[in-house]
C-alpha cells in the first residue's frame, strides 16, 4: 500500500499545465514560488558552498501497511515534490557537473508501470521537469554514480535526519540509500558540513509568510474554524471524545483538508489538563470541561486552534473563573503581538494575568507557583509545520504565530478540590502586521457568553445510538 494517498497531490500536477483546467486541485503553489524559495535560499548560502536536502522517509504502521506518506516540509517548500525518496541539491555558484554546468539537480524516484498500478502516478524525470520546472531531473538510483567533490565546498548545508529511514535492499533509490551515500561522500569533509547553518537559513525564509502562503493559510484556519464551529453546535454529555473528534475532523475533510496538521487533541474532564492526550475514548459526563485542540491541514499548510467548552453547554462558576483567566491572558497575550516585541512578550504578558488571577482566587500562595498550572510555552510560528521553524527573535510584520495560554488543575494539586479536573486552553492564529495583530481564526466564539449562545441552540447532527 505504499505511497497510496500520494494521488491527491500528484495527479493535479500531472494535470494541470497539459489541459489548462483540472478535475483535481486548482490552487496548489506554482512552481515559480518553490523556485523563488530555492532562490532566495541561495541568496542566504556563503560563498562556495551547497546545500542538501532530503524528503521524509516513508515510515511502517504495521505488518506490510504504512502509514500515509506526508513530505518533509522544507523539502516540499524548495520544490513542490510531494513522493518519497528523492534529494535535492543547491549550489551557491554555477557548478560544472560531467558536461552540463547548473546550479541545483534534483534526483526522484522513477516512473514505474507496476507500482503506479497500485499507488497512482509518480512524476518522474521528466514530470519534474516538465511539471516542477527543473532543467536537471535524474532517477534517485542514479545519486551514487554523481561525479561531485563534495571536499572542494567551504561549506556543505545539510538538515538533521532522524534514525528512522528504512533500507530496502532492493531499491537503491531509497532515502535510506541517499542519506548513505551523501554521508559517505562526505566522512573525510564533515567539519564543513553545517547543520545550525542549515536551519537558521531555513527558519529565516518560513518564518515570514509570502501572499501565495498566506492564501493558503488564510484557507486551513477557515475550514477549521467551520469545523471547530460544528462541535459547538452539537457537543452534549453522553458522546465519547472520538465522536466530538469525528465531527471536527469530518468538517476538516469534506471541506477540502487533506489531513489533520496534528492529531487533534480532545480531552473532557481528567484529560482536559493533559496537554498532547490523543487517546479521545472517554465518555463525557455533565460535569465534563473539553478541551479540542485541532487544526486542519491544507495543501501543506496547517491551522492550530483550541476552544474550550462545557459539555453541558452551560459553564459552572469554578469554570468561568479559570476559563476567565485564560481568556483574559489570551486577550493581554494578542495585544502584545505587534512587530518588534520579543517573541516572548506574548507569554510575559500571559503570564502577568494568570500570577495575579490564581493568586486572587487562593490556587497559588506564591507567584513563582503559577508553573504548576500553565507551564508551556504562549507562542509558537505557525505554517508548513503545527511547529514552524523561526528564530524567535523579534516579531515581524509576515510572521504568523499562535497565542494559547492555558491553566491545568489536575486532580490531587495541592488547592481546593473544587478546581480539580479543570483544564483550560484557548488558542488563536495571529499574523503580525505594522500595526494591530490580525487573529486569523478571530471569527471563532470564545467568550462565555457566545459559547453558551451557540451550545444552547438546537443540535444539527444525530449521533447514532443516541437521543
Amino acid at each position: 500500500m505504499r505511497n497510496f494517498f500520494l494521488l491527491i497531490f500528484i495527479s493535479p500536477l500531472l494535470f494541470i499545465g497539459q489541459t489548462g483546467s483540472s478535475s483535481y486541485d486548482d490552487d496548489l503553489l506554482p512552481p515559480e514560488f518553490h523556485k523563488g524559495r530555492r532562490e532566495a535560499f541561495r541568496q542566504l548560502m556563503d560563498n562556495n558552498s551547497v546545500a542538501i536536502f532530503f524528503t521524509n522517509p516513508v515510515r511502517q504502521r504495521a505488518n506490510d501497511v504504512e502509514f500515509e506518506y506526508h513530505q518533509d516540509p522544507t523539502f516540499y517548500y524548495m520544490t513542490g515534490y510531494t513522493e518519497p525518496d528523492a534529494v535535492l541539491i543547491i549550489f551557491k555558484e554555477k557548478t560544472i557537473i560531467d558536461s552540463f554546468e547548473t546550479k541545483e539537480l534534483i534526483y526522484v524516484q522513477p516512473r514505474n508501470a507496476d507500482d503506479e498500478s497500485w499507488t497512482g502516478k509518480r512524476l518522474g524525470k521528466e514530470g519534474v521537469k516538465k511539471q516542477l520546472g527543473f532543467e536537471f531531473a535524474f532517477n534517485n538510483n542514479q545519486f551514487q554514480d554523481l561525479n561531485l567533490d563534495f571536499s572542494k565546498f567551504s561549506k556543505i548545508y545539510y538538515p538533521y535526519t532522524y534514525n528512522d529511514a528504512r533500507d530496502d535492499y532492493n531499491d537503491p533509490g531509497d532515502v535510506f540509500s541517499l542519506l548513505k551515500t551523501f554521508n559517505d561522500r562526505t566522512e573525510k569533509c564533515k567539519d564543513k558540513k553545517d547543520y545550525m547553518g542549515f536551519f537558521s537559513k531555513v527558519s529565516a525564509l518560513r518564518e515570514i509568510k509570502t501572499p501565495e502562503e498566506m492564501k493558503l493559510l488564510r484557507k486551513a484556519i477557515d475550514i477549521s474554524v467551520d469545523a471547530h464551529l460544528q462541535v459547538m453546535k452539537n457537543l452534549k454529555p453522553g458522546m465519547k471524545e472520538f465522536q466530538a473528534q469525528a465531527i471536527v475532523e469530518f468538517g476538516f475533510k469534506f471541506a477540502g483538508a487533506e489531513y489533520e496538521g496534528y492529531p487533534s487533541i480532545l480531552g473532557g474532564g481528567e484529560n482536559s489538563c493533559i496537554l498532547h492526550y490523543v487517546t479521545n475514548r472517554k465518555k463525557l459526563n455533565n460535569e465534563d470541561f473539553l478541551v479540542i485542540d485541532a487544526g486542519a491541514e491544507y495543501h501543506g499548510y496547517t491551522a492550530d486552534i483550541t476552544r474550550t467548552l462545557p459539555t453541558t453547554g452551560k459553564f459552572s462558576e469554578e469554570e468561568k473563573a479559570i476559563y476567565a483567566i485564560v481568556l483574559e491572558a489570551q486577550t493581554e497575550g494578542i495585544k502584545a503581538c505587534k512587530k518588534d516585541n520579543m517573541f516572548r512578550a506574548p507569554h510575559n504578558a500571559a503570564v502577568d494575568v494568570i500570577k495575579k488571577r490564581l493568586l486572587e482566587l487562593g490556587i497559588i500562595k506564591k507567584e513563582d507557583e503559577f508553573m504548576k498550572y500553565f507551564f508551556h510555552g504562549t507562542s509558537h510560528y505557525l505554517g508548513l509545520d503545527v511547529h514552524d521553524p523561526g528564530l524567535y527573535g523579534r516579531l515581524k510584520p509576515g510572521q504568523v504565530i499562535t497565542v494559547e495560554p492555558g491553566i491545568y488543575i489536575p486532580a490531587g494539586s495541592p488547592c481546593d478540590k473544587k478546581w480539580w479536573n479543570i483544564g483550560v486552553r484557548i488558542e488563536d492564529d495571529v499574523l503580525i502586521t505594522d500595526g494591530d495583530a490580525d487573529v486569523l481564526s478571530g471569527k471563532l466564539p470564545k467568550s462565555i457568553e457566545e459559547i453558551e449562545k451557540l451550545m444552547g441552540a438546537p443540535k444539527t447532527i444525530t449521533i447514532p445510538g443516541q437521543n
